[in-house]
């Protein structure tokens, strides 16, 4: 991952780990959910919150885990993972379950559950392939990986392009489910896994 790059994710993961912050913690919890989601927010309450914060802990560590002078530092690569991957196993799980509940009808909740299996999927198989001591492998698989958890940045940046736009919320929130992952996923498997299979790094300089 070319180092401008890398920096452009790692700012914008921080900036929606901070509106979660903000938005969760320092506002009274419930206040930026869209008004025609307040129902659902209010009767799952728990299980929202449980993956708002484990997601914001996965997607504040994930990002950070590329930068090479923290890879190169073993331990504290090893131990930030293991947080990374905890926080992804409660979000993904948690996700799964509000898959269900999701708003926007069968595409959103399809969508959405799509993904949160995916994300497990994707972080069960980055910890096998490194207790293997397979390490390229686990790079691979821990790309993928982030690459799911960076969509709760990319939805938060169709939220407002379609807002924009002037498309109604109703309109076009039952896409997210996909927009939200799928792009992101198509990016990593044609653009950065084929560079990296090439030069066998992910990350350089711009």
């Amino acid at each position: 991952m070319k180092t401008l790059t890398l920096w452009l994710v790692v700012l914008l993961s921080i900036g929606v780990v901070g509106y979660a912050i903000f938005s969760y913690a320092i506002l009274t919890p419930g206040t930026t959910v869209a008004p025609t989601m307040k129902a659902t927010y209010e009767e799952h309450r728990v299980s929202i919150l449980v993956h708002i914060f484990a997601s914001a802990i996965a997607l504040a560590i994930g990002p950070f885990q590329f930068i090479p002078a923290i890879r190169n530092r073993r331990s504290l690569h090893r131990k930030l993972g293991y947080i990374y991957f905890t926080a992804v196993a409660v979000g993904g799980a948690s996700g799964f379950t509000m898959s269900f509940v999701a708003y926007g009808g069968l595409v959103s909740k399809l969508g959405f559950g799509a993904l949160a299996l995916l994300w497990l999927y994707t972080a069960v198989r980055s910890l096998l392939a490194i207790r293997n001591k397979d390490y390229a492998a686990h790079e691979i698989w821990a790309i993928r990986c982030f690459a799911l958890t960076f969509a709760a940045v990319t939805l938060r940046l169709y939220l407002g392009l379609f807002f924009a736009a002037g498309f109604s919320f109703d309109a076009f929130y039952p896409a997210l489910g996909w927009l939200c992952w799928v792009p992101n996923l198509l990016t990593v498997e044609w653009i950065i896994l084929p560079r990296y299979m090439t030069t066998g790094k992910t990350s350089g300089t711009a």
